[in-house]
């Protein structure tokens, strides 16, 4: 009787042990209990995704942006049904484009909200911070707002980007410099992840370029992020006199120098890369602006002829929204558009594993005139860059 009774007891316990495993997929943290076949952030009818980004501060303009963008379509698709009956819920916590608030953030989203994906992150020394902690989780983290080589490569399996790399984008302009005849360039960057990644894609660039191209790099200048004291940055870049200053920092900083070297009277070409914040950036300048060129890895939000942007524009006016469209905006709208493609193509039994092989076999999937390619190899969608520039009324034209 008693050996019996031991038997059964062992059994019971045995049991709670394995349900309390089972419901468990991060480490002290209990599964909710309407979550399906105990995959985080899924239920029969919700899919709960993550994203830490900027929503106050210095460069808060971005990570509303982008999540308007993204909040967009996926109210649109919510309001069809969602995908296979589930609809997205997207969870936004502010990291103020500080790397510490980032992974305080990572972490609740991951351990306490427990979401099936992060999504949307905003910055290099944001999502750089957070990588160690989102391939231990195995979490899909999709489409940061950065083009930084060092989330690129060495290649994860768990981070997909939509958008070109900051090498493409640097390229891009060291190539429309040498075109326009100038040869002295320098690089005002931020003091960070990001700054340094940009001035690593011009600097290689320079270096790729013909030994008789004549263009050199003749300053590199950095500031703090999230500021406008801009005073040793500029006396080093004005004392090297360039014919062109590129800048690798957000839109205020780049708002309050591009005004101050105005002042002083010089006379260059001013370029940037896409996460300046392009509509920002002109708000900023004003006509002051003419003439700054951004260099851009999305569509021209404005630009009705792409379908992705007329789907875009009807959705924004839908929405009471028309004058709201933004480059950082189309971009949470694009990338939303292929994660609900990579849903789709993963199946009613959706788990993290499944997704991330589902959207290794995208091949040239057309969203609307923005072609994303991916594959085992290449978790980088898109290579397209333009440029833009803002013209004498402030506006930003291709």
């Amino acid at each position: 009787m008693g050996f019996t009774t031991g038997v059964k007891r062992r059994q019971m316990v045995g049991a709670m042990m394995a349900a309390a495993l089972a419901a468990t997929s991060v480490p002290g943290v209990a599964l909710a209990a309407n979550t399906t076949a105990g995959e985080a952030g899924v239920t029969a009818d919700t899919i709960v995704l993550g994203q830490s980004a900027a929503l106050t501060g210095p460069t808060a303009v971005l990570g509303k942006q982008m999540n308007a963008g993204a909040r967009l379509y996926f109210d649109f698709i919510n309001g069809q049904g969602g995908v296979f009956g589930r609809k997205i819920e997207l969870k936004a916590l502010d990291d103020m484009y500080e790397p510490d608030e980032a992974i305080k953030n990572t972490k609740k989203l991951i351990e306490e909200e427990r979401v099936f994906a992060l999504f949307g992150y905003v910055g290099t020394p944001t999502s750089q911070a957070v990588l160690p902690m989102i391939n231990q989780a195995r979490v899909p983290f999709f489409a940061p707002f950065t083009g930084a080589q060092s989330l690129r490569q060495p290649q994860s399996r768990y981070v997909f980007h939509v958008r070109a790399g900051y090498d493409e984008e640097t390229a891009a302009i060291v190539r429309q410099i040498r075109t326009t005849g100038l040869k002295r360039v320098a690089v005002v960057y931020n003091d960070d992840a990001y700054g340094r990644a940009g001035i690593a894609g011009i600097e290689h660039a320079i270096k790729s370029l013909p030994a008789d191209s004549g263009v050199q790099l003749v300053a590199q200048e950095n500031v703090i992020r999230n500021t406008v004291e801009i005073g040793d940055a500029m006396q080093g870049a004005m004392k090297a006199k360039p014919d062109a200053i590129v800048m690798i920092s957000a839109y205020r900083t780049v708002g309050a120098f591009v005004k101050e070297a105005l002042r002083r009277g010089y006379s260059g070409q001013f370029y940037n890369v896409s996460f300046v914040g392009t509509q920002a950036l002109a708000k900023e300048v004003g006509p002051q602006g003419s003439g700054v060129i951004i260099s851009q890895v999305m569509p021209h939000p404005g630009n009705a002829t792409l379908p992705v942007v007329r789907e875009y524009l009807r959705l924004l006016q839908a929405a009471g929204k028309q004058n709201d469209f933004d480059y950082a905006s189309i971009e949470g709208f694009i990338a939303a558009k292929a994660f609900v493609e990579g849903l789709r193509r993963t199946g009613k039994d959706l788990t993290r594993e499944r997704f991330v092989s589902a959207m290794e076999s995208m091949r040239n999937v057309d969203l609307g005139g923005f072609i994303v390619q991916f594959g085992p190899d290449n978790h980088v969608g898109s290579k397209f860059v333009e440029m833009t520039i803002i013209n004498s009324r402030g506006v930003v034209i291709r």
